[in-house]
């Protein structure tokens, strides 16, 4: 089947916004998402900033209060991101479209870890007749698509996917061949975090990924030869892809088309990427195969999350899959460095941006580059929008466990 996809809906809900329009508007202004943790003064956390979210009720969302309450946080996040982009969208399970051919590819890369430190600590405290019942179903990581499905009444494939930091790409890839073969005409597909938890901050940070910086402007630092890790931040990205034909019969409107899919995995190390770029290159080729970059220009959204490996190995990707002079004109920033890592949530987040990029002929800035890394030479668009007609918008996500992905985007042309 040759059917083409295409993305009729955005939800987000980000350390920058908590609606798509807010959410831009702060990138392409430049604005850091990023500020000094708040909320667990006593485990006296050895990282001091954090990109958490700000003035969020589900229930604005359509969430009401009791869904809300037996939810953990991230899946809050996904339903309020879901409730935007199915909004956005305008598809209706039942009228313009069968339940049978709507499903869900929506993913998390820790799931509820709120619920299952706060279970845990009532187990080592009070015993354990005192764990809630539902405990299991607010804790999984599968359970924010579970909930969106039970919210839209998607009745077909609905498959959570857990490729930690890629997670919300793969997600989004998957969801596009689900679609191009023909097992569902609509997909709400995406991803959801909410591990800003002293848990997590102690595991990343004693692992020695997160940035120690004090200052929310100096701590998310991509490609710049200061940066001295990520910073962790929390949220949900959603979208809406269709069908085209299905989109365009109903006159939906279009943001882009996805153009293509790339899946690999490094089969290297848990954390470190394989140091020759290859793996990673071989995802941005399979997410370009087909197409034709010659004279195009391309935009990427760089994974570009401020570790001293991963930067310098995504920049020698994006040349082994470009080639040199190709990757040299590329376009490309960093949207971490304004609203953290969102880990699972992160890829889907930055496929929006570059859909985005195609709407508006906006590049969102590499905020707080300054310095650049000697090894990280191509062009991060350092600190301030620009305007340009983009003919190709890619997005990287790199994962723990080597997993790379890579989503190619461009204008619908009928």
């Amino acid at each position: 089947m040759n059917k083409r996809i295409v993305i009729t809906g955005l939800g987000v809900i980000t350390p920058v916004g908590n609606s798509v329009n807010e959410f831009w508007n702060n990138i392409i202004n430049g604005v850091c998402g990023l500020e000094n943790l708040v909320g667990f003064d006593e485990f006296n956390c050895p990282v001091k900033v954090a990109g958490q979210i700000k003035n969020f009720n589900p229930t604005d969302y359509g969430v009401d209060a009791g869904t809300a309450r037996r939810s953990d946080l991230y899946c809050q996040f996904a339903l309020a991101a879901a409730s935007q982009a199915m909004a956005d969208s305008g598809i209706e399970s039942g009228k313009n479209i069968l339940p049978e051919r709507l499903g869900v590819y929506v993913g998390s890369g820790i799931g509820g870890i709120n619920t299952l430190m706060r279970e845990a600590k009532k187990l080592y405290e009070e015993g354990v007749n005192r764990i809630s019942p539902l405990f299991v179903p607010m804790m999984i990581g599968n359970i924010a698509a579970g909930n969106i499905a039970i919210r839209y009444n998607a009745q077909g494939p609905c498959l959570p996917i857990v490729t930690a930091c890629a997670t919300g790409t793969h997600s989004a890839g998957e969801a596009y061949r689900a679609i191009k073969h023909g097992y569902a005409d609509v997909i709400i597909t995406g991803g959801a975090e909410a591990a800003v938890h002293p848990i997590s901050i102690g595991g990343f940070a004693n692992s020695r990924a997160l940035s120690m910086s004090k200052n929310p402007l100096e701590a998310s630092l991509p490609f710049d030869k200061r940066r001295d890790g990520f910073v962790i931040a929390e949220g949900a990205g959603i979208m809406v892809f269709e069908e085209m034909e299905h989109a365009v019969s109903r006159g939906a409107k279009i943001y882009a088309e996805v153009i293509g899919y790339g899946n690999s995995c490094d089969a290297y190390h848990y954390t470190a990427p394989r140091p020759d770029a290859s793996a990673a290159s071989k995802a941005i080729k399979e997410a370009l195969y087909g197409i034709d970059i010659t004279n195009k220009t391309i935009y990427i959204n760089a994974h570009g999350t401020g570790t001293p490996l991963n930067d310098k190995t995504e920049t020698a990707a994006i040349k082994l899959a470009l080639g040199e002079e190709a990757a040299y004109k590329a376009i490309i920033s960093s949207t971490k460095s304004m609203t953290g890592h969102m880990l699972g949530a992160t890829g889907a987040v930055e496929l929006i941006a570059s859909a985005l990029v195609l709407q508006e002929n906006i590049i969102p800035p590499t905020i707080g580059l300054k310095e650049k890394d000697p090894e990280c030479d191509l062009d991060y668009t350092p600190n301030v929008a620009r305007r340009a007609s983009v003919d190709i918008s890619i997005s990287n996500s790199l994962g723990f466990g080597g997993h790379n992905s890579c989503i190619s985007l461009k204008r619908l042309e009928h």
